[in-house]
């Protein structure tokens, strides 16, 4: 079994994030099933200023890129979804919400070893179940599956000095370098950006282990 580090950046409110997380789960099954890949995620946050309610999809999209046909603007996310065998439909989730607290239980399920799993269930509610994954009872329901009890997510979520040190997070992932998401480090110091195809990370993952073997030779 041979074991590589991604490094990962997302946010749970992007639908090119979703895909991508999809894409490398799906090539790391059916092109390298010897590797067992350590992800490590990091936070990124899309929309900061998001207000406690959450907003219209069809208003976030107006008011920040001056889309005024979301129909247009979801055509090429649904298609790639589909490419990949992702059901993915954008008009389920109306609305946009915070993912300050979202992002900071994914923080701690570092230490869990169930951080990856949590990421993953976390936009799938989101975009695939429509919750609202900025209330605390949504994650507590996602959560408990990943190691937290229902009081522990009550607490980190409402714990002002874990959500400042999540922001300080996605401070760090921006100032690395990380202006789009998905954003994908490989060992090999490769990085992707954006809705890359299963092929595209394969090459990624190729050239991870064609390094490693340079390097044992």
């Amino acid at each position: 079994m041979t074991i590589t580090t991604i490094d990962l950046y997302t946010d749970i409110s992007c639908p090119w994030c979703l895909i991508g997380q999809h894409r490398l789960e799906k090539v790391l099954a059916e092109r390298f099933p010897q590797v067992e890949a350590d992800i490590v995620h990091h936070p990124v946050l899309l929309l900061p200023d998001c207000p406690p309610e959450g907003m219209a999809i069809v208003d976030m999209l107006r008011s920040r890129y001056g889309i005024t046909d979301p129909a247009q603007a979801w055509a090429r996310p649904e298609a790639e979804a589909r490419l990949s065998g992702l059901d993915l439909d954008l008009r389920r989730q109306p609305r946009v919400y915070r993912t300050q607290a979202a992002q900071t239980l994914i923080r701690h399920a570092r230490s869990r070893g169930t951080q990856h799993g949590l990421s993953v269930a976390l936009i799938k509610a989101y975009f695939l179940d429509a919750r609202d994954i900025s209330a605390v009872d949504v994650l507590a329901d996602v959560a408990g599956r990943y190691g937290f009890g229902s009081g522990e997510v009550r607490a980190l979520c409402e714990n002002e000095r874990e959500l400042l040190e999540t922001e300080a997070d996605a401070r760090r992932s921006s100032t690395s370098g990380v202006r789009s998401v998905p954003h994908f480090v490989f060992a090999s110091g490769l990085e992707l950006v954006g809705g890359q195809s299963e092929d595209a990370i394969a090459a990624a993952l190729d050239n991870v282990f064609h390094r490693g073997a340079e390097a044992r030779a």
